[in-house]
Protein backbone atom coordinates (compact mmCIF):
# COMPACT_ATOMS: atom_id res chain seq x y z
CA UNK A 1 0.00 0.00 0.00
CA UNK A 2 1.41 3.31 -1.45
CA UNK A 3 2.32 5.87 1.69
CA UNK A 4 0.67 8.59 1.64
CA UNK A 5 3.13 11.81 1.24
CA UNK A 6 3.97 13.90 4.53
CA UNK A 7 3.87 18.17 4.24
CA UNK A 8 6.99 19.23 5.72
CA UNK A 9 6.78 20.54 8.83
CA UNK A 10 6.97 24.15 8.88
CA UNK A 11 7.98 24.70 12.51
CA UNK A 12 11.44 24.58 12.61
CA UNK A 13 12.76 21.58 15.19
CA UNK A 14 15.92 22.98 16.25
CA UNK A 15 16.60 25.34 18.66
CA UNK A 16 19.18 27.28 16.36
CA UNK A 17 16.70 27.20 13.50
CA UNK A 18 16.72 30.81 11.84
CA UNK A 19 13.50 32.54 12.52
CA UNK A 20 11.00 33.35 9.23
CA UNK A 21 11.95 36.15 6.90
CA UNK A 22 9.07 38.53 8.08
CA UNK A 23 9.93 38.39 11.43
CA UNK A 24 13.67 38.95 10.54
CA UNK A 25 12.45 41.66 8.62
CA UNK A 26 10.65 43.72 10.99
CA UNK A 27 12.82 46.80 12.13
CA UNK A 28 10.86 47.08 15.35
CA UNK A 29 12.93 43.87 16.34
CA UNK A 30 16.01 45.77 16.74
CA UNK A 31 15.26 49.08 18.55
CA UNK A 32 15.94 49.37 22.06
CA UNK A 33 13.17 49.56 25.04
CA UNK A 34 13.52 53.76 24.58
CA UNK A 35 12.88 53.78 20.82
CA UNK A 36 10.27 51.42 21.01
CA UNK A 37 8.70 53.55 23.33
CA UNK A 38 9.32 57.46 21.87
CA UNK A 39 8.29 55.18 18.22
CA UNK A 40 4.88 53.91 20.43
CA UNK A 41 4.63 57.54 21.32
CA UNK A 42 4.58 59.03 17.52
CA UNK A 43 2.00 56.48 16.57
CA UNK A 44 -0.38 58.03 18.65
CA UNK A 45 -0.50 61.22 16.64
CA UNK A 46 -3.29 60.16 14.54
CA UNK A 47 -6.98 60.01 13.83
CA UNK A 48 -6.82 57.65 16.61
CA UNK A 49 -5.04 59.69 18.73
CA UNK A 50 -5.48 59.41 22.60
CA UNK A 51 -6.16 55.20 22.65
CA UNK A 52 -2.88 53.36 23.44
CA UNK A 53 -0.74 51.85 20.24
CA UNK A 54 1.85 49.25 20.17
CA UNK A 55 5.07 49.50 18.34
CA UNK A 56 4.02 49.53 14.27
CA UNK A 57 4.97 46.94 12.71
CA UNK A 58 5.82 47.99 9.02
CA UNK A 59 8.60 51.05 9.64
CA UNK A 60 10.09 51.86 7.48
CA UNK A 61 13.88 52.85 7.25
CA UNK A 62 13.01 56.51 7.00
CA UNK A 63 10.73 56.08 10.07
CA UNK A 64 13.25 54.59 12.51
CA UNK A 65 15.48 57.40 12.01
CA UNK A 66 12.96 60.19 12.50
CA UNK A 67 11.97 57.80 16.09
CA UNK A 68 15.77 58.17 17.16
CA UNK A 69 15.83 62.03 16.53
CA UNK A 70 12.33 61.99 18.73
CA UNK A 71 14.37 60.65 20.88
CA UNK A 72 16.99 62.49 21.32
CA UNK A 73 14.96 64.93 21.72
CA UNK A 74 13.65 63.72 24.26
CA UNK A 75 16.29 63.10 26.33
CA UNK A 76 17.70 66.55 25.70
CA UNK A 77 14.62 68.13 27.15
CA UNK A 78 14.53 65.62 29.87
CA UNK A 79 18.00 66.82 30.97
CA UNK A 80 18.08 70.27 30.43
CA UNK A 81 14.26 70.93 31.24
CA UNK A 82 14.43 72.66 34.18
CA UNK A 83 17.47 75.04 32.60
CA UNK A 84 15.00 75.98 29.35
CA UNK A 85 12.42 76.48 31.88
CA UNK A 86 14.54 79.21 33.37
CA UNK A 87 15.57 80.66 30.13
CA UNK A 88 11.78 81.05 28.85
CA UNK A 89 11.12 83.16 32.23
CA UNK A 90 14.57 85.36 31.37
CA UNK A 91 12.31 85.92 28.19
CA UNK A 92 9.32 86.06 30.08
CA UNK A 93 11.05 89.38 31.86
CA UNK A 94 12.60 90.55 28.47
CA UNK A 95 9.25 90.82 27.28
CA UNK A 96 7.66 92.47 29.95
CA UNK A 97 10.43 95.06 29.75
CA UNK A 98 9.44 95.77 26.28
CA UNK A 99 6.15 96.20 27.01
CA UNK A 100 6.28 98.85 30.02
CA UNK A 101 8.54 100.69 27.20
CA UNK A 102 5.73 100.24 25.13
CA UNK A 103 3.59 101.57 27.90
CA UNK A 104 5.34 104.69 28.67
CA UNK A 105 5.52 105.98 25.43
CA UNK A 106 1.97 107.48 26.26
CA UNK A 107 -1.46 106.94 27.38
CA UNK A 108 -3.10 106.88 23.97
CA UNK A 109 -2.00 103.33 23.86
CA UNK A 110 -4.25 101.84 26.85
CA UNK A 111 -7.08 101.31 24.22
CA UNK A 112 -5.56 98.42 23.30
CA UNK A 113 -5.91 96.81 26.71
CA UNK A 114 -9.34 96.62 25.53
CA UNK A 115 -8.66 94.05 23.15
CA UNK A 116 -6.04 92.32 25.20
CA UNK A 117 -9.20 91.91 28.38
CA UNK A 118 -11.10 90.49 25.79
CA UNK A 119 -8.84 88.23 24.63
CA UNK A 120 -7.64 87.06 28.10
CA UNK A 121 -11.31 86.53 29.15
CA UNK A 122 -12.01 83.99 26.05
CA UNK A 123 -8.73 82.18 26.14
CA UNK A 124 -10.14 81.07 29.97
CA UNK A 125 -13.35 80.49 29.47
CA UNK A 126 -12.39 78.41 26.46
CA UNK A 127 -9.17 76.71 28.31
CA UNK A 128 -10.88 75.30 31.60
CA UNK A 129 -14.13 74.73 29.45
CA UNK A 130 -12.23 72.07 27.34
CA UNK A 131 -9.50 70.64 29.86
CA UNK A 132 -11.01 70.49 33.44
CA UNK A 133 -8.68 71.70 35.86
CA UNK A 134 -7.04 69.52 39.02
CA UNK A 135 -6.43 66.22 38.27
CA UNK A 136 -8.92 65.79 35.43
CA UNK A 137 -6.97 68.23 32.95
CA UNK A 138 -4.04 65.76 33.30
CA UNK A 139 -6.60 62.80 32.24
CA UNK A 140 -7.25 64.79 29.15
CA UNK A 141 -4.12 65.66 28.48
CA UNK A 142 -2.70 62.46 27.04
CA UNK A 143 -2.05 62.47 23.64
CA UNK A 144 0.25 64.11 21.13
CA UNK A 145 -2.65 66.25 19.89
CA UNK A 146 -4.10 67.69 23.14
CA UNK A 147 -0.30 67.85 24.79
CA UNK A 148 0.10 70.67 21.81
CA UNK A 149 -3.16 72.04 22.46
CA UNK A 150 -2.97 72.37 25.96
CA UNK A 151 0.77 73.81 25.53
CA UNK A 152 -0.58 76.64 22.67
CA UNK A 153 -3.70 77.82 24.89
CA UNK A 154 -1.80 78.24 28.11
CA UNK A 155 0.86 80.19 25.58
CA UNK A 156 -1.46 82.29 24.56
CA UNK A 157 -2.78 82.94 28.21
CA UNK A 158 0.68 83.31 29.85
CA UNK A 159 1.48 86.32 27.33
CA UNK A 160 -2.08 87.59 27.51
CA UNK A 161 -1.42 87.91 31.20
CA UNK A 162 2.50 89.24 31.12
CA UNK A 163 1.31 91.67 28.13
CA UNK A 164 -1.86 93.31 30.70
CA UNK A 165 0.49 93.39 33.91
CA UNK A 166 3.82 94.80 32.99
CA UNK A 167 1.38 97.45 30.43
CA UNK A 168 -0.23 98.01 34.29
CA UNK A 169 3.10 98.57 35.76
CA UNK A 170 4.18 102.25 34.35
CA UNK A 171 1.01 103.44 34.95
CA UNK A 172 0.37 102.57 38.49
CA UNK A 173 3.98 103.68 39.50
CA UNK A 174 3.23 107.03 38.16
CA UNK A 175 0.26 107.37 40.44
CA UNK A 176 1.41 105.69 43.38
CA UNK A 177 2.37 107.22 46.45
CA UNK A 178 4.86 104.84 48.00
CA UNK A 179 5.09 106.34 51.53
CA UNK A 180 1.30 106.17 51.53
CA UNK A 181 -1.54 103.29 51.23
CA UNK A 182 -1.86 102.98 47.90
CA UNK A 183 1.43 101.83 47.55
CA UNK A 184 0.29 98.18 48.22
CA UNK A 185 -1.77 98.17 45.46
CA UNK A 186 1.19 98.86 42.78
CA UNK A 187 3.21 95.77 44.85
CA UNK A 188 1.03 93.28 44.33
CA UNK A 189 0.30 94.10 40.56
CA UNK A 190 4.62 94.76 40.76
CA UNK A 191 4.38 90.85 42.38
CA UNK A 192 1.83 89.10 40.00
CA UNK A 193 3.75 90.43 37.08
CA UNK A 194 7.19 88.83 38.47
CA UNK A 195 4.86 85.59 39.17
CA UNK A 196 3.62 85.68 35.85
CA UNK A 197 7.24 85.36 34.32
CA UNK A 198 8.26 82.09 36.76
CA UNK A 199 6.56 79.16 34.68
CA UNK A 200 6.24 76.72 37.51
CA UNK A 201 3.70 79.25 39.55
CA UNK A 202 1.71 80.10 36.34
CA UNK A 203 1.68 76.01 34.99
CA UNK A 204 1.21 74.60 38.23
CA UNK A 205 -1.31 77.32 39.93
CA UNK A 206 -2.68 79.23 37.45
CA UNK A 207 -3.29 76.92 34.39
CA UNK A 208 -4.27 74.22 37.05
CA UNK A 209 -6.73 75.44 38.81
CA UNK A 210 -9.47 77.81 37.77
CA UNK A 211 -10.21 79.59 41.03
CA UNK A 212 -6.99 81.13 41.12
CA UNK A 213 -6.86 81.69 37.72
CA UNK A 214 -9.98 83.87 37.71
CA UNK A 215 -9.10 85.60 40.92
CA UNK A 216 -5.73 87.09 39.57
CA UNK A 217 -7.90 87.85 35.74
CA UNK A 218 -10.66 89.78 38.34
CA UNK A 219 -7.40 91.79 39.94
CA UNK A 220 -6.07 92.62 36.24
CA UNK A 221 -9.45 92.91 35.19
CA UNK A 222 -10.15 95.89 37.53
CA UNK A 223 -6.86 97.30 37.45
CA UNK A 224 -7.10 97.80 33.66
CA UNK A 225 -10.66 98.94 33.75
CA UNK A 226 -9.75 101.91 35.66
CA UNK A 227 -6.71 102.73 33.31
CA UNK A 228 -9.12 102.38 30.03
CA UNK A 229 -12.14 103.70 30.65
CA UNK A 230 -10.93 107.57 31.07
CA UNK A 231 -9.26 106.73 27.48
CA UNK A 232 -12.83 105.60 26.07
CA UNK A 233 -15.03 108.27 28.42
CA UNK A 234 -12.98 111.45 28.69
CA UNK A 235 -13.48 113.73 31.77
CA UNK A 236 -14.75 110.94 34.16
CA UNK A 237 -15.12 111.64 37.69
CA UNK A 238 -12.19 109.03 39.35
CA UNK A 239 -14.43 107.56 41.84
CA UNK A 240 -16.99 107.02 39.18
CA UNK A 241 -14.30 104.96 37.07
CA UNK A 242 -13.63 103.38 40.13
CA UNK A 243 -16.84 102.00 40.99
CA UNK A 244 -17.77 101.12 37.08
CA UNK A 245 -14.59 99.42 36.79
CA UNK A 246 -15.48 97.09 40.04
CA UNK A 247 -19.22 96.10 38.60
CA UNK A 248 -17.86 95.54 35.13
CA UNK A 249 -15.29 93.29 36.52
CA UNK A 250 -17.20 91.34 38.78
CA UNK A 251 -20.03 91.21 35.83
CA UNK A 252 -17.11 89.22 33.81
CA UNK A 253 -16.03 87.05 36.55
CA UNK A 254 -19.27 86.14 37.44
CA UNK A 255 -19.96 84.47 33.72
CA UNK A 256 -16.54 82.85 33.66
CA UNK A 257 -18.30 80.26 36.50
CA UNK A 258 -21.67 80.72 35.44
CA UNK A 259 -23.46 80.06 31.88
CA UNK A 260 -24.74 83.15 30.62
CA UNK A 261 -28.00 81.26 30.08
CA UNK A 262 -28.22 80.60 33.74
CA UNK A 263 -27.87 84.49 34.57
CA UNK A 264 -32.00 84.88 32.93
CA UNK A 265 -32.91 82.62 35.83
CA UNK A 266 -34.03 85.24 39.16
CA UNK A 267 -31.77 83.47 41.62
CA UNK A 268 -28.58 83.89 39.67
CA UNK A 269 -29.43 87.20 38.68
CA UNK A 270 -30.29 87.84 41.95
CA UNK A 271 -27.26 86.63 42.98
CA UNK A 272 -25.07 88.82 40.41
CA UNK A 273 -27.16 92.05 41.65
CA UNK A 274 -25.75 91.46 45.14
CA UNK A 275 -22.01 90.36 43.87
CA UNK A 276 -22.27 93.52 42.32
CA UNK A 277 -23.27 95.43 44.90
CA UNK A 278 -20.87 93.98 47.41
CA UNK A 279 -18.17 94.76 44.70
CA UNK A 280 -19.01 98.75 44.36
CA UNK A 281 -19.26 98.94 48.29
CA UNK A 282 -15.71 97.37 48.37
CA UNK A 283 -14.36 99.38 46.09
CA UNK A 284 -15.87 103.05 47.69
CA UNK A 285 -14.67 101.73 51.03
CA UNK A 286 -10.80 101.03 49.81
CA UNK A 287 -10.52 103.83 47.71
CA UNK A 288 -7.86 105.40 48.91
CA UNK A 289 -5.51 102.32 48.61
CA UNK A 290 -5.80 102.49 45.20
CA UNK A 291 -3.85 104.51 43.05
CA UNK A 292 -6.30 107.34 40.71
CA UNK A 293 -4.81 106.26 37.19
CA UNK A 294 -4.23 107.79 34.75
CA UNK A 295 -3.53 111.13 36.93
CA UNK A 296 0.03 111.75 38.21
CA UNK A 297 1.82 114.67 40.15
CA UNK A 298 4.75 115.14 37.78
CA UNK A 299 6.54 118.03 39.31
CA UNK A 300 5.80 119.39 42.81
CA UNK A 301 7.65 122.14 45.04
CA UNK A 302 7.13 124.21 47.97
CA UNK A 303 8.48 128.04 49.02
CA UNK A 304 8.21 130.77 51.00
CA UNK A 305 7.45 133.50 48.90
CA UNK A 306 6.16 133.69 45.17
CA UNK A 307 7.52 135.59 42.10
CA UNK A 308 4.82 138.71 40.54
CA UNK A 309 4.00 136.17 37.62
CA UNK A 310 3.21 133.17 40.08
CA UNK A 311 5.84 131.68 40.42
CA UNK A 312 7.72 130.36 43.33
CA UNK A 313 11.00 132.25 44.31
CA UNK A 314 12.61 129.75 45.60
CA UNK A 315 11.98 125.70 46.04
CA UNK A 316 13.07 124.15 49.08
CA UNK A 317 13.17 120.79 50.78
CA UNK A 318 14.07 122.08 54.24
CA UNK A 319 14.59 125.37 55.37
CA UNK A 320 14.66 127.64 59.45
CA UNK A 321 11.58 127.58 61.30
CA UNK A 322 12.19 131.49 61.19
CA UNK A 323 11.14 131.71 57.75
CA UNK A 324 8.08 130.06 57.58
CA UNK A 325 5.45 132.68 57.67
CA UNK A 326 3.66 132.09 54.87
CA UNK A 327 3.84 128.51 52.45
CA UNK A 328 3.52 128.20 48.89
CA UNK A 329 2.76 125.26 47.30
CA UNK A 330 2.86 124.85 43.39
CA UNK A 331 1.95 121.01 41.79
CA UNK A 332 1.62 120.00 38.19
CA UNK A 333 -1.16 117.22 37.30
CA UNK A 334 -0.59 115.44 34.29
CA UNK A 335 -4.65 114.50 33.38
CA UNK A 336 -4.34 112.27 30.37
CA UNK A 337 -7.85 111.45 30.55
CA UNK A 338 -9.52 114.66 31.08
CA UNK A 339 -10.45 116.70 33.82
CA UNK A 340 -13.23 114.96 35.58
CA UNK A 341 -12.22 115.92 39.11
CA UNK A 342 -11.73 118.66 41.67
CA UNK A 343 -8.44 118.15 43.45
CA UNK A 344 -7.42 119.84 46.40
CA UNK A 345 -4.24 120.56 48.49
CA UNK A 346 -4.33 119.20 52.09
CA UNK A 347 -1.39 120.75 54.26
CA UNK A 348 -0.15 117.89 57.20
CA UNK A 349 2.38 118.56 59.52
CA UNK A 350 3.39 114.82 61.37
CA UNK A 351 1.03 113.36 59.20
CA UNK A 352 -1.64 115.79 60.92
CA UNK A 353 -3.97 117.75 58.66
CA UNK A 354 -3.34 121.55 59.11
CA UNK A 355 -5.44 122.92 56.18
CA UNK A 356 -7.58 121.65 53.86
CA UNK A 357 -9.12 123.55 50.82
CA UNK A 358 -9.39 124.13 47.12
CA UNK A 359 -5.90 124.71 45.11
CA UNK A 360 -6.61 127.67 42.18
CA UNK A 361 -5.32 126.63 38.96
CA UNK A 362 -2.14 128.47 38.26
CA UNK A 363 -0.68 130.10 34.84
CA UNK A 364 1.33 128.21 32.36
CA UNK A 365 0.78 124.70 32.81
CA UNK A 366 3.10 122.10 30.76
CA UNK A 367 0.68 120.33 27.76
CA UNK A 368 -1.55 118.26 29.07
CA UNK A 369 -1.55 118.67 32.58
CA UNK A 370 -3.05 121.12 35.36
CA UNK A 371 -0.94 123.94 37.28
CA UNK A 372 -2.40 124.31 41.02
CA UNK A 373 -1.55 126.44 43.88
CA UNK A 374 -1.97 126.69 47.16
CA UNK A 375 -1.22 128.82 50.43
CA UNK A 376 -0.65 127.55 54.33
CA UNK A 377 -1.97 130.73 55.82
CA UNK A 378 0.38 132.09 59.03
CA UNK A 379 -2.81 131.76 61.47
CA UNK A 380 -2.69 128.02 60.16
CA UNK A 381 1.11 127.44 60.89
CA UNK A 382 1.09 125.73 64.26
CA UNK A 383 3.69 127.37 67.22
CA UNK A 384 5.68 124.10 67.17
CA UNK A 385 6.35 124.02 63.58
CA UNK A 386 9.23 121.94 63.43
CA UNK A 387 9.40 118.59 61.87
CA UNK A 388 7.98 117.13 58.44
CA UNK A 389 5.72 118.52 56.32
CA UNK A 390 3.58 117.43 53.31
CA UNK A 391 1.00 118.79 50.87
CA UNK A 392 -1.52 116.05 49.63
CA UNK A 393 -2.88 116.60 46.27
CA UNK A 394 -6.29 114.33 46.67
CA UNK A 395 -9.55 114.38 44.85
CA UNK A 396 -12.50 115.26 46.10
CA UNK A 397 -13.56 111.82 47.15
CA UNK A 398 -10.01 111.24 48.92
CA UNK A 399 -8.01 109.66 46.87
CA UNK A 400 -4.62 110.74 46.77
CA UNK A 401 -2.93 111.80 43.53
CA UNK A 402 0.77 112.47 44.72
CA UNK A 403 2.30 114.19 47.42
CA UNK A 404 4.91 117.10 48.11
CA UNK A 405 7.35 116.94 51.58
CA UNK A 406 9.60 119.33 52.98
CA UNK A 407 11.16 120.05 56.80
CA UNK A 408 11.06 122.52 58.96
CA UNK A 409 13.99 122.66 61.24
CA UNK A 410 15.56 124.61 64.34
Amino acid sequence: MAETPQQPNSEPTDANAVPPASEAATPTAELSPELQLAAAELAQVGEDAGVPMDVPKDMSVGDIATVKRFAKLRAFFAKHGHLLWWLHSAYAMTFGAFVMMYAAEGYERARWMVVLLCAGWLVIVMFFRHFGQGRGQKDKVTDAKSKLRFYVMTTALKNLYQSMLFFLVPFYWKAATLDADNRFFLYLLGLLALLSTVDVVFDQVLMRYKAPASVVYLFILFACLNLVLPAIFPDTRTLVTLLAAAALATVVFFTMHVPVKNLLKPAWFFALMAAVGVAVFAAYAGRRGIPPVPMYVSVGAVGPTLLPDGRLSMHVSALHESLIQEMHALTDVVTPGGRGDNLLHVWRHRGLEVQRGASEPAVDPPPGSVRLRSTLRSFHIPSDRTGPWSIDVVTEDDQLVGRVEFEVIK
